[in-house]
């Protein structure tokens, strides 16, 4: 019997970004020039997951130049994490070490070796950190570099190694690990960017801005875990809270659905209990505040709208992952599957 996908509650109005035709032009440009994609069925592939719908949805506020911005790092994003999640190399931790440091350097300004041939990966990380970090107050490049960094060595290490041992982690190990793997803290640190502000170090230390934060990016990855479950199933893919709460308490497949909804539907109270005293608490800040909160929001409503309307988590169309000649782009991390 096919299970049906729990209604996921979410209180926030669902929005757009007005300049959403003009990043879907840009991207198409970028991604060429890059070489992240160029391949005709990785074209048409990517084409339809249709990423300037999502960035539009969830940075509706992004002016032109930063829709295009964060739309590049989204595919960035995507791409890779694609490679190191369902593909192969997600099953082999060594093979994308030497690739990840690469971008290590290009992340802390060592630069990357003049007489290397760059994976198109490490080309487009050049490029996007150019255009995002100069600018940018201390802090907030502390906080994204960490934040990055700990995204690419999670999910090559931790994920990449439970793969390959056959490991199913503990659900609370995984809801803490999630955050990183899934680059949701990445997404949400572009938020400042994109709406001018730059929070204190007070603010993302206070522990009523943590606990908003936590439970909005709890939010997105946990539905993402519910929209992508049966692609992930078909794949094998062992990190998804669906799949561990099946695999620990032993629920059938519309029970774990539906306990995971009820708990994204938790995560979404405690961040609007979180919101009302942060921002009961600084008032004079809420300038600052009400647009982070507001990024916060429309990132849990618009991956919610374009994970019910996008064909990317269609499970019987994954042969693009199977087989390396149909992959999205099987030369991104500049390593080739076997």
């Amino acid at each position: 019997m096919e299970s049906e996908l729990p209604d996921i509650h979410c209180p926030f109005p669902q929005l757009t970004n007005p300049h959403v035709a003009h990043v879907r032009a840009h991207l198409d440009s970028w991604t060429r020039n890059t070489g992240l994609v160029h391949r005709d069925s990785a074209r048409e592939r990517f084409e339809q997951a249709d990423f300037g719908a999502f960035v539009g949805m969830v940075y509706p506020t992004a002016d032109s130049e930063n829709l295009d911005l964060v739309a590049d790092w989204f595919v960035w994003l995507f791409l890779v994490d694609d490679q190191l999640d369902d593909g192969h190399l997600g099953r082999s931790p060594d093979r994308v070490r030497s690739v990840v440091e690469l971008m290590r350097c290009v992340v802390d300004g060592t630069g990357t070796p003049a007489d290397e041939e760059l994976p198109a990966a490490v080309v487009a990380l050049v490029d996007l950190w150019e255009r995002t970090v100069p600018a940018a107050a201390p802090q907030w490049r502390r906080r994204f570099t960490y934040h990055l960094m700990k995204y690419l060595t999670t999910a090559t290490t931790w994920e990449a190694g439970n793969r390959a041992d056959g490991v199913v982690p503990p659900e609370a190990t995984y809801i803490e690990k999630r955050r990183h793997t899934g680059a949701i803290h990445v997404c949400m640190d572009l938020i400042e960017i994109v709406a001018g502000i730059e929070a204190p170090e007070s603010i993302h230390n206070d522990a009523r801005f943590i606990i908003a934060l936590e439970a909005s990016c709890n939010v997105v990855c946990w539905a993402n875990d519910v929209y992508s479950y049966e692609k992930e199933q078909v794949l094998g893919e062992i990190h998804n809270l669906v799949h561990l709460v099946r695999h620990h308490r032993g629920y059938g497949k519309q029970q774990s659905l539906d306990h995971v909804c009820a708990e994204i539907t938790a995560e979404t109270e405690r961040f609007l209990a979180a919101e009302a005293e942060l921002l009961k608490a600084y008032p004079q800040l809420n300038w600052m505040l009400k647009p982070y909160l507001d990024g916060m929001r429309s990132w849990m409503r618009g991956n919610l709208d374009w994970s019910r309307q996008t064909p990317r988590y269609n499970p019987a169309d994954v042969s693009q992952y199977k087989d390396p000649e149909h992959y999205l782009e099987a030369t991104v991390l500049g390593v080739r599957q076997d």
